[in-house]
């Protein structure tokens, strides 16, 4: 006789996505997303016995997630996934777990002239804003924040050496090196939810930029990118309390054109792409007001 035991029943709606239109007059505010919304019920009987009963269908959740938006609007991406959680919380007793990730395409103002368009825009990939927030029922809510597809280059201020070497080696030092990656960065705000979300996402994203690139009139030499990825963590944990970052590596490699009769000083390469993950822990879990007081 074989006995099982279900890990996981949750289901849900992905992929959800909507433009939402602010007007303060003549001028237009907008915030596209897309939603994804899962939830875990109190029984699994719909697995189990085929009883549906308490299962809230996904175009109900879709339409939900669209009238909280037309109701509360999305001040930030983690106050509407606040939203979307406390909804389902309070309003469905047969729900257990909710978790809602959010992500914001990169529309920005446009501008003509150096004056803001009033109702123009433009979009701009200079690094995609998530959130998620998750929460069981009588346990805390838990809130996080993150940037992905966020593409950095230095062109010089970073080598390579000292690495480990033996007879299979063949990469050779380097002190000098183009340095370029696609950054996913998430981070915990743990069980608070009082914070300025935009205010803190603006500030550890101008940390992770400083962090990667150093002062602007030297910059910072990096010896590897695992350094450049524990000095991003270790920039931002003073903010934050976890941390992972994903750097995928961009490995530029200088074209030998001596057999086309040319010298090439480091101006054409060839590109490859690796990638190095690292997740940090703040061991110095921080209360709001203290976290809000490293941000200011």
């Amino acid at each position: 006789l074989q006995f099982y035991h279900i890990l996981n029943c949750e289901y849900g709606k992905n992929t959800i996505k909507f433009l939402r239109l602010h007007r303060e007059g003549k001028k237009h505010f907008v915030k596209e997303v897309e939603v994804c919304a899962h939830l875990r019920l109190t029984s699994p009987q719909e697995y189990l016995e085929g009883n549906n009963s308490l299962v809230i269908p996904t175009d109900t959740i879709k339409n939900i997630v669209l009238v909280l938006a037309k109701k509360n609007g999305i001040p930030s991406l983690e106050e509407f996934a606040i939203d979307i959680c406390n909804h389902f919380m309070t309003t469905f007793c047969q729900v257990a777990y909710v978790k809602a990730y959010v992500q914001e395409v990169p529309w920005q103002r446009l501008h003509e002239d150096g004056v803001p368009h009033i109702h123009s825009f433009i979009c701009v990939p200079d690094g995609i804003r998530f959130c998620e927030a998750e929460q069981c029922r009588n346990g805390p809510l838990i809130v996080f924040g993150g940037i992905k597809d966020l593409k950095l280059m230095k062109t010089t201020q970073s080598g390579f050496e000292g690495f480990y070497k033996n007879e299979h080696t063949t990469l050779p030092e380097r002190h000098d090196r183009i340095l370029c990656g696609e950054l996913f960065c998430k981070w915990s705000y743990g069980e608070c939810k009082d914070f300025d979300f935009n205010c803190i996402w603006k500030k550890i994203r101008e940390c992770i930029l400083e962090a990667f690139a150093g002062p602007p009139d030297c910059g910072e030499y990096s010896r590897s990118y695992q350094k450049t990825v524990n000095c991003i963590q270790m920039h931002v944990l003073s903010r934050v309390q976890i941390i992972e970052v994903v750097l995928n590596n961009t490995f530029y490699n200088v074209v030998d054109m001596k057999n086309l009769g040319l010298t090439n000083d480091k101006e054409v390469s060839k590109c490859f792409k690796y990638n190095l993950t690292a997740l940090c822990r703040n061991t110095q879990l921080q209360s709001i007001a203290a976290v809000l007081h490293k941000i200011k």
